[in-house]
């Protein structure tokens, strides 16, 4: 691949994931325990599709085929959507999106982190803007782990179920593709294996804190990151596409 090719794919990997769980977590809006709850997730919700936008950008200038942030969010197949798993997984109950939150932004912040100083400066600097704003996140859901792990009876046995059936979701944001291991060499791109360290140290803090247990390491989930997705991403994407695919070309 060339520099661009490598730089469009992994801006467009980078969208995708802040994309779906912007779609996700604007799924919870009126769905939230709190009126403060409400208005923090539909904001969060909208910093992440704000991030989408500025990859899908960025990848759509670095591709060089004429194709806007709308074309790559909204008119692509679902085979070329290159998100991780974590991401597209049902809301389910409060604790289930509380541990989504966790387990990637803990991961996406690093991963951010080391973005900050890659050899790409369009990288760069989006990756710097979001680090703020995900940093934030962050500190909001881990509090809320907290909060229900160490909460009552019932809140800390549902959200323990969380965290038990959605680790194996984790084990992907740390298996290099080519696309990794090229952004890695050609731009001093992040090292998963050794972001996997930082992930689990910064994890497992919260999850001590909250009063739980880290699951054993079990067989983990792929495929996200090749196009290969679960079976409640069609529905989403379905969702999230209709008006640009019932009107085609619209504008607003």
């Amino acid at each position: 691949m060339s520099d661009k090719s490598v730089l469009a794919a992994y801006a467009m990997r980078l969208g995708d994931n802040a994309l779906i769980l912007g779609q996700r977590m604007i799924e919870l809006v009126a769905a939230s325990p709190e009126l403060e709850e409400e208005l923090a997730n539909a904001n969060f919700a909208l910093d992440y599709i704000g991030q989408a936008r500025m990859f899908y950008t960025y990848a759509g200038e670095c591709e060089g085929a004429g194709r806007d942030e709308d074309d790559l969010a909204f008119l692509r197949p679902e085979h070329e959507y290159r998100n991780l798993l974590l991401v597209e997984q049902p809301n389910g109950h409060f604790g289930d999106s509380i541990v989504r939150q966790v387990l990637f932004e803990s991961w996406y912040l690093a991963l951010l982190d080391v973005l900050t100083r890659c050899s790409d400066e369009g990288i760069s600097d989006i990756a710097a803007r979001a680090f703020k704003e995900v940093r934030y996140h962050l500190r909001h859901s881990g509090q809320w782990l907290v909060r229900l792990g160490d909460g009552t009876e019932e809140s800390h046995a549902r959200v323990q179920k969380s965290l038990n059936d959605l680790w194996r979701f984790t084990g992907e944001m740390f298996a290099p593709d080519e696309l990794d291991d090229e952004m890695r060499a050609s731009f001093n791109g992040p090292h998963l294996e050794v972001l996997e360290l930082q992930w689990r140290l910064d994890v497992a803090a919260i999850v001590a804190e909250a009063t739980l247990e880290l699951p054993d390491d079990q067989w983990m989930a792929s495929g996200g990151k090749q196009g290969r997705h679960t079976e409640h991403f069609g529905f989403l994407l379905a969702e999230m596409q209709h008006m640009q695919r019932t009107f085609p070309g619209a504008t607003w």
